[in-house]
């Protein structure tokens, strides 16, 4: 499988169905680090060079089907679509020597080497379901671990490059789309709460990114001293509060401002289906809106799958991937609105 055939479908992770509500996907991250050479950031590249070659032998005699990139053979375009997709990091994405990910066809699971660390494992599930991509994370971690000699401290846990990661060197998230406390203007309090309680609210594309088309990823901020299921469980509660407040506001949205709401959804399905010129930050909050009334009941001939793929396919990499050449900003947007046009009429040939 190739990069080419990836954008032309989506990734498992992004199957979640009407009862997942707010919820797009869950991920577990693993950072490790191998005792016996200098961290990615302090080595030198002889060293980084001998990791990547240790971790490409391995991948390569596991009973396990995995794709992969040298970020050092990947074209810049290509590197894009991976981070797009959520495959790699953009650290990662901004490298070239001795590092590239690995990656399991369907998309739920990508392993990272020399990016901040040694080996970062990513595990993606759709909805909330943080135990799977949990256990997909741990069972291939132990596979490598069996192979491997991690840098691990009795007193600390698993070492790692960045303080805040040391400890269980995991990190869980969850992706929600929460355009309800955003309408209600509630979301900053929100995030002032969940900041107070050891949690991270970040956009779309993790850290350092905006919460474009009302995408949220909350995670944990800190690993020492806690066990993995404290940390998963703890996010879960959060999450699931979450869920409350956000059904509350969109209940809220719809008993005080209905005919709003409603004007809202139709006015975003009539310029998504007559745009010329479409910005990615306008069609993510168009498609957001359109995501919001589906909930709500307001439109059916749409799924969530699809518009949680449209968020992805949408971007500047894949627009061009998928037209195979090079596209300019003007350019793109001409091309995004021509993609989002066909999808509504096709949508609406469906459903009629």
């Amino acid at each position: 499988m190739t990069l080419d055939d990836m954008v032309k479908r989506h990734g498992s992770w992004l199957e979640a169905g009407n009862a997942e509500g707010p919820v797009v996907s869950s991920r577990i991250r693993l950072a490790r680090n191998l005792d016996d050479h200098c961290f990615p950031g302090w080595a030198s590249d002889e060293e980084n060079h001998a990791v990547w070659k240790q971790l490409s032998s391995i991948f390569q005699s596991l009973d396990l089907p995995f794709i992969s990139w040298g970020m050092k053979d990947v074209p810049a375009l290509d590197k894009e679509i991976l981070f797009e997709r959520h495959l790699i990091s953009q650290e990662l994405a901004q490298q070239d020597d001795s590092c590239g990910v690995f990656v399991t066809p369907d998309e739920c699971l990508s392993i990272m080497v020399n990016e901040e660390d040694h080996v970062r494992i990513q595990s993606l599930q759709p909805g909330l379901n943080l135990q799977k991509a949990w256990k997909m994370a741990d069972e291939i971690d132990d596979i490598l671990e069996a192979k491997l000699s991690y840098a691990f401290s009795a007193k600390l846990g698993y070492l790692t490059s960045c303080p805040s990661n040391v400890g269980t060197g995991l990190r869980a998230s969850v992706m929600l789309h929460l355009p309800g406390l955003v309408l209600m203007e509630e979301m900053d309090p929100v995030i002032n709460g969940i900041s107070k309680i050891g949690l991270a609210v970040r956009g779309m594309w993790g850290e350092g990114t905006e919460a474009a088309g009302n995408m949220f990823q909350i995670s944990n901020q800190f690993t020492l001293g806690r066990r993995e299921s404290e940390i998963i469980g703890h996010l879960e509660q959060i999450v699931m509060e979450l869920i409350d407040h956000e059904k509350n506001a969109r209940g809220r949205l719809m008993s005080e401002k209905s005919l709003l709401v409603q004007d809202h959804v139709e006015r975003a399905y009539g310029i998504l289906s007559n745009a010329r010129l479409m910005s990615s930050g306008e069609a993510l909050n168009l498609l957001s809106t359109l995501r919001l009334g589906l909930d709500l009941g307001l439109v059916s001939r749409f799924s969530p799958r699809e518009l949680d793929t449209l968020f992805i396919s949408i971007q500047p990499a894949h627009l061009q991937k998928l037209e195979n050449k090079t596209l300019d900003a003007d350019e793109r947007d001409v091309v995004r609105a021509e993609m989002l046009r066909k999808y509504m009429e096709n949508a609406t040939q469906e459903g009629s």
